[in-house]
């Protein structure tokens, strides 16, 4: 993979970071839901299943975005 040029704020780190955040997030979000439905555990697995697209998704714009 080839270096950014200084002062890019893109970087490895910030691919993982979005990744596992955004993942998180979703999870969370699918563990409230699924709280309020009565199955949390479930909520969490959706959560997580639809958080992995998402993330990829959110990755690619802000790698894509105009500079």
């Amino acid at each position: 993979m080839a270096s950014s040029p200084p002062g890019s704020p893109h970087s490895l780190a910030t691919a993982s970071g979005l990744l596992l955040g955004t993942t998180g997030a979703a999870m969370i979000v699918g563990a409230l839901i699924g709280w309020a439905l009565g199955s949390w555990g479930l909520g969490l697995l959706v959560g997580a299943i639809a958080g992995i697209p998402l993330a990829v998704f959110v990755v690619y714009r802000v790698y894509t975005a105009p500079r």
